[in-house]
C-alpha cells in the first residue's frame, strides 16, 4: 500500500526496520574496527567496517526516508548507499584470496597481486556502467530514450557483475582443488601440520560462503531489475531487507566470528613450505612486467607461450629463514609491518 500519492515507493515503508539493521550493522562495524587495530590488518580489511559505515549511513537514510517519502535526493541517497555497499564485501574477498595465493605461492594459478587488480579493474568498469545509467535515468530531463538505455546500462552492469563474481569463485574453486591434490588441506598425522591444514580449509570455507552469500544478493538484484518497477521484487519491501539487510549483516557477523586474519600471516613475504607444516620468510612474489601488461595479461599468457622461467622463489626454501627465527637477536619481528595486498 502506497502511503501516500506523492511517495516514491510502491508501498508503505517501514520505520521500524531500517532501525534494526542500523543498530546490529553498527555493532557489527564497530567490532571489526576493533578487529582490525588488534590484528593490525588495515590494508587487508578496511573494507569490512568501509562496508558496514555505508549500510549504516544508508539505512539512517532509508529511516528518514521512511517520514519523507516524496523525497527525491534522500531517496536516492539510501538507494545508491544500499546499492554499492554490498560490492564492498566482494572486494574484500579480492584481497583476502590474494593473500591465500601469497601464502601458498606455488599453487597459486595466477600472480596474487593479479586478483586484486583485476577484478577491481572489472568491478570499476561496472561501476562506471552503472553511474552512466543511473545518471540517465535520474536527470529531470531524462527522455523516455535516456530511461531506456539508462535501464539497459543497468541491468548489464548487474549481470556483468554476477559474472564477474562468478570467475572470482572459479579461481578459488580452481586453487582449492590444487590444495586437495596435493593433500594441503587434507588432514595430517601431526598436530602441527593438521593445524596448517585446518586454517587453510577454514579461510577457504570462509571465501566460499561469504560468495554464496554475495552472490544470491547479486541474483537478487538480476532478477529486480529484469522485473522492472512493476515487478514483485520492486513492488514489496521486504525483499531488500532480506538481501540487503540479512544476508550482507550475516556476511559482516560471519567475518566478525572466523576473522580472516586469524588464518593468515600479515606480512604477504610470509610463505607456507610444501611441507605443509614450516611458515617462513621469502623475498615476496614479484611481477617483474610492466603494470600495464600485468592488467592486460593477468595470467601471463605471453609467458607461458615464450616459455619465460619465472623466479620460482620457493623451490629454493632453505634459503628462506623460518619464521620466528629469522630475526633473532634483532628484537625485531615478521609481523610487524603488514606488505601491502
Amino acid at each position: 500500500m502506497v502511503c501516500c500519492d506523492s511517495s516514491l515507493y510502491p508501498y508503505s515503508p517501514s520505520k521500524v526496520a531500517p532501525i534494526i539493521l542500523l543498530v546490529v550493522f553498527l555493532a557489527s562495524t564497530a567490532h571489526h574496527i576493533y578487529l582490525n587495530i588488534r590484528y593490525k590488518s588495515w590494508r587487508i580489511t578496511a573494507t569490512l567496517p568501509w562496508g558496514g559505515l555505508l549500510f549504516i549511513v544508508g539505512f539512517v537514510m532509508r529511516e528518514i526516508s521512511a517520514f519523507k517519502p516524496n523525497h527525491l535526493p534522500i531517496f536516492i541517497a539510501s538507494t545508491c548507499l544500499l546499492l554499492v555497499a554490498p560490492p564492498v564485501y566482494a572486494v574484500t574477498n579480492y584481497i583476502v584470496l590474494g593473500r591465500v595465493l601469497y601464502y601458498v605461492p606455488y599453487l597459486s594459478p595466477i600472480h596474487p597481486g593479479r586478483v586484486i587488480s583485476t577484478f577491481l579493474g572489472l568491478d570499476a568498469v561496472i561501476g562506471a556502467i552503472t553511474a552512466n545509467g543511473g545518471a540517465r535515468i535520474a536527470s529531470p530531463d531524462a527522455s523516455p530514450s535516456d530511461i531506456s538505455i539508462g535501464k539497459a546500462f543497468l541491468r548489464a552492469s548487474i549481470i556483468l557483475q554476477l559474472i564477474s563474481f562468478f570467475l572470482f569463485v572459479a579461481l578459488e574453486g580452481f586453487f582449492h582443488r590444487r590444495c586437495i591434490r596435493t593433500g594441503l588441506t587434507t588432514d595430517k598425522p601431526t598436530p602441527e601440520a593438521n593445524k596448517q591444514s585446518k586454517k587453510l580449509r577454514s579461510i577457504l570455507y570462509l571465501m566460499y560462503t561469504s560468495s554464496v552469500i554475495i552472490s544470491c544478493r547479486h541474483v537478487f538484484r538480476v532478477v529486480e531489475v529484469f522485473q522492472g518497477p512493476e515487478g514483485y521484487l520492486a513492488a514489496h519491501e521486504w525483499p531488500l531487507y532480506v538481501f540487503d539487510g540479512a544476508f550482507m549483516f550475516a556476511n559482516m557477523l560471519m567475518m566478525n566470528i572466523w576473522h580472516p586474519m586469524r588464518y593468515l600471516p600479515n606480512d604477504n613475504k610470509i610463505y607456507l613450505s610444501k611441507d605443509g607444516v614450516t611458515e617462513r620468510c621469502g623475498p615476496g612474489w614479484v611481477d617483474k612486467r610492466v603494470f600495464i601488461l600485468t592488467l592486460v595479461d593477468p595470467f601471463d599468457v605471453a609467458g607461458l607461450l615464450m616459455r619465460k622461467d619465472k623466479d620460482k622463489f620457493w623451490d629454493h626454501e632453505d634459503e628462506h629463514p623460518i619464521v620466528g627465527q629469522e630475526m633473532i637477536g634483532t628484537g625485531k619481528g615478521i609481523g610487524g609491518n603488514a606488505s601491502a595486498a
